[in-house]
């Protein structure tokens, strides 16, 4: 059986989530991508392996993620259980509710049913007794949010969940959900949001600015946009890469001459720092005092050592902030 290394917590940063007493690590592991039911188990041992021995203690998922719908929950289950299951204590296993799940009216968006439904099939997927973090997973338009946050509430009342957390809101309705959940004595702590050298919309959306106005961490998904932020496409598309094997969330359109040539200059820029780009990438989410940690996925283990070597410069002078901002948006 799997044995941790016992050096695993003498290179990574940890930071606390807000002002909760939680503390993350800078890079944490997320399983959107490469847990499913088509990709290896072996694999994917190996790549939560590399991850904890390394001191990312954080691994992230959602009721939906796959392919097959609940696949990757299932089978981290079946990590903890046959391998990791010594070292629970020493874990941070979150999980969301909030994107179609099963078939009907009540496995979708926000409503007391679903999401409470919903985090008893993931823990019962993971053999868990509970998950450190519990999210809903996007904005209902539809639900009233005193009825989704009172959900979230009682999922930590239960015990089921030690935290909650809120994913892909804006900084509006984030502020009225932090207001209810106040109310609630929930300890909610934590954003989850897509952030990159390419996408700002936390920034215009006002998630940014309210969370650190709340003393509310975030943690920061897809900080290389898709792949796009690395050294995968400065020649090119590879036949083996995400766009041509997998275009549900990155199309070849998305690679514009354009789109390539910002890619060009900021790889120039991480040379000159003596970076990769996807290590600049990672330093940039990572150098505001904002963002609690990046979340990375993987398909090889060497990808994990790769990223957190992001750690080792995390400081930009305001030169280099303002060429990224020049390249990225002119």
């Amino acid at each position: 059986m799997y044995q941790a290394s016992k050096t695993r917590y003498q290179t990574m940063q940890y930071s606390r989530c807000g002002k909760s007493g939680l503390l993350l690590p800078a890079v944490s592991l997320g399983l959107w991508h490469n847990f499913g039911d088509n990709a290896s188990y072996e694999n994917m041992k190996q790549l939560c392996f590399t991850a904890f021995d390394n001191g990312i203690t954080h691994f992230d998922l959602a009721n939906n993620y796959g392919p097959e719908p609940g696949s990757a929950e299932r089978n981290l289950g079946r990590i903890l259980r046959e391998e990791l299951h010594p070292y629970r204590d020493e874990l941070i296993i979150s999980t969301k509710a909030g994107y179609d799940m099963w078939e009907g009216p009540y496995g979708n968006w926000g409503s007391r049913k679903y999401l409470l439904a919903s985090l008893d099939q993931s823990l019962k997927r993971m053999g868990l007794d509970y998950v450190d973090i519990f999210y809903h997973h996007r904005m209902d338009p539809e639900t009233p949010l005193e009825e989704t946050m009172s959900a979230l509430a009682q999922a930590v009342a239960s015990g089921k969940a030690l935290y909650a957390g809120l994913s892909n809101y804006n900084g509006e309705t984030l502020a009225k959900a932090e207001a209810i959940l106040r109310e609630l004595h929930c300890p909610f702590i934590i954003n989850q949001n897509r952030y990159s050298i390419f996408d700002r919309t936390i920034e215009q959306n006002g998630l940014k600015e309210t969370a650190q106005k709340l003393g509310k961490g975030i943690i920061a998904f897809s900080p290389l946009a898709q792949g796009l932020l690395t050294n995968r496409y400065l020649h090119g598309i590879p036949a083996d890469s995400r766009i041509k094997t997998d275009g549900r969330f990155l199309k070849e359109a998305s690679l514009t001459d354009e789109r390539l040539s910002q890619i060009r200059a900021l790889n120039q820029l991480a040379e000159g720092r003596g970076q990769t780009l996807a290590e600049m990438a990672l330093s940039w989410v990572l150098h505001d005092q904002a963002v609690t940690s990046v979340l990375i996925g993987a398909s090889k283990p060497a990808q994990i050592l790769d990223n957190i070597k992001a750690l080792e410069n995390t400081a930009f002078s305001e030169e280099e902030l303002k060429q990224i901002d020049a390249i990225a948006f002119g």
